[in-house]
């Protein structure tokens, strides 16, 4: 590597800021570029769990029975807008394929790749900025209405055992005592260890990216609308003017494919929209994140209130939040807590790039060298960042990883 490099990073949600630290890390000199306040974006809203455990893909066996008692009930965990469901069939194609055993079982290997040190990198991020009680310690409760579904033996708790979980099966009234504030409805859970979770994760990522500005680099609040491959490097053009990189890490979610297209690349990469509902008016806490098992929303005690997230929704990028998904989501809300009931709360809405198989596309362009993808990351990707950034760091050094990313290439659709 020549010293200092001169790399852009276009995107400032989570992913975006990690990759730039871990630049900056190696000797780079980095411009991150961002229309938003970076972090503020998708990375904002989500639960914001830090799971070494969360290495289950969503295409999992037998998930086609369930699709479509997911998509037809009204406060339902998923939805398909009539109007651009159409557009997602090849995606759904891919989807069921990769819901078979062995793919299932590879996915799940990938992911753990990338979420495995997830706490730990968090923490060394942190690290001298005076904020390491962004992260909290905390266990990832999974909470069951009937209990009998909670079975240790079913296969996405199995995977997590063989890959070194440490698990326990709790009754309900072990679970009231742990978390009081929880609907009595719920009549066991499944605690999964060794985890914690953001307490902020707005705060997270403005944290991190004032660390950006603290090792030298640069912040630019403008619109990418193209990248051009130059002599030597990358030019990144933005609303303001262009900027010349020597190379260029294209970590802008879901808009990211959009900007490949010009090269000829298309990939399947979803828009999967998620909600949350915010009460910051309530005057109560939860010691964990917990999961409603029947609804797949996560609810946790954030320094702003209590947080609601969920919904898988697919339609158009720029369509507005669906009002519905947003009234279900806080009936789920106080079903869970029904010391809610009654409140109101704020509302959010994002957008997941989402590949069929849940893992990103993270690699150098085969044909534009330079050009380094980090993006896709589903779900995952407060999870995934942390690894992620060094990954993009090592790609652009040349230094060799210890791990496989033929996972992550595009070469895998």
């Amino acid at each position: 590597m020549q010293d200092k490099q001169h790399v852009g990073v276009i995107g400032g949600g989570i992913i975006g800021i990690c990759a730039a630290i871990s630049l900056l890390d190696t000797g780079h000199r980095v411009t991150l570029i961002e229309r938003d306040a970076p972090g503020q974006a998708t990375s904002f809203g989500n639960a914001g769990i830090i799971s070494p455990w969360s290495i289950i893909p969503q295409a999992m066996p037998g998930i086609w029975k369930q699709i479509p008692g997911m998509l037809l009930r009204p406060n339902g965990p998923a939805g398909v807008s009539m109007r651009q469901g159409p557009g997602y069939l090849p995606w759904l194609i891919r989807f069921l394929r990769e819901s078979r055993l062995d793919r299932a079982q590879a996915n799940s290997d990938a992911m753990q790749l990338l979420c495995g040190d997830a706490v730990t990198l968090y923490r060394e991020l942190l690290r001298g900025t005076g904020h390491d009680d962004l992260i909290a310690d905390a266990m990832y409760v999974h909470a069951f209405r009937d209990a009998r579904n909670a079975d240790l033996s079913s296969l996405g708790y199995k995977m997590r055992r063989q890959k070194g979980a440490d698990l326990e099966r709790i009754d309900a009234a072990d679970l009231r005592d742990l978390e009081p504030n929880l609907s009595h409805d719920f009549q066991a859970a499944i605690l999964i260890k060794g985890q914690a979770r953001a307490r902020d994760p707005g705060r997270l990522g403005t944290v991190l990216a004032n660390k950006i500005k603290a090792l030298g680099g640069q912040i630019c609040r403008e619109t990418v609308r193209d990248l051009t491959p130059v002599s030597g490097g990358w030019d990144v053009i933005t609303n303001m003017g262009t900027h010349p990189f020597d190379k260029v890490v294209l970590a802008a979610g879901i808009w990211s494919a959009e900007l490949l297209r010009r090269f000829n690349i298309s990939l399947p990469l979803a828009a999967e929209r998620g909600y949350h509902v915010s009460f910051g008016d309530a005057d109560l806490h939860l010691n964990n994140s917990i999961m409603d098992t029947d609804a797949h929303a996560v609810a946790s005690s954030m320094d702003g209130g209590v947080r609601i997230a969920g919904v898988a929704e697919f339609t158009g990028i720029d369509a507005p939040p669906n009002p519905g998904r947003l009234r279900a989501l806080k009936q789920i809300a106080q079903s869970m807590i029904p010391d809610l009931k009654h409140k109101t709360p704020d509302t959010w809405m994002g957008i997941r790039p989402s590949f069929p198989d849940s893992l990103p596309l993270i690699e150098e362009c085969k044909d534009l060298p330079g050009l380094i993808c980090a993006f896709g990351h589903s779900h995952y990707g407060l999870m995934m960042a942390p690894k992620t950034g060094r990954i993009v760091a090592d790609i652009a050094t040349g230094t060799p990883t210890n791990i496989d990313l033929s996972p992550f290439r595009a070469a895998r659709f």
